[in-house]
């Protein structure tokens, strides 16, 4: 099984090019590589993500994320058969008043 940081590595530049990954007390969450491969990802670096963590840890942590934008909750609610009101940021953007619709 890879590490972390082989995982980080083998992932594109362009979803961590505010972390400077060469300094070892750079501590990248679970939660952040999870949200930015499934927001910005292709199916090839999610497979990746699924093959490191599992498809019950990549549920936990997206179903508890405050924003996924609408076509990734829509896409991930699907590939996990999931309904959309599972999700924390579903439910948070319901309670959120709408001024201006």
């Amino acid at each position: 099984m890879r590490t972390k940081k082989e995982l980080v590595n083998s992932l594109k530049e362009i979803y961590f090019w505010d972390i400077d990954k060469s300094n070892p007390a750079t501590g990248i969450s679970d939660r952040l590589i999870i949200e930015r491969v499934f927001s910005l990802g292709d199916l090839k670096d999610i497979k990746l993500i699924l093959d490191h963590y599992g498809e019950k840890k990549t549920v936990e942590i997206l179903t508890s994320l405050n924003y996924l934008d609408p076509k990734t909750l829509n896409f991930v609610s699907k590939l996990f058969k999931k309904p959309k009101k599972s999700f924390k940021c579903y439910i948070r953007k319901l309670s959120m008043p709408q001024l201006w619709s």
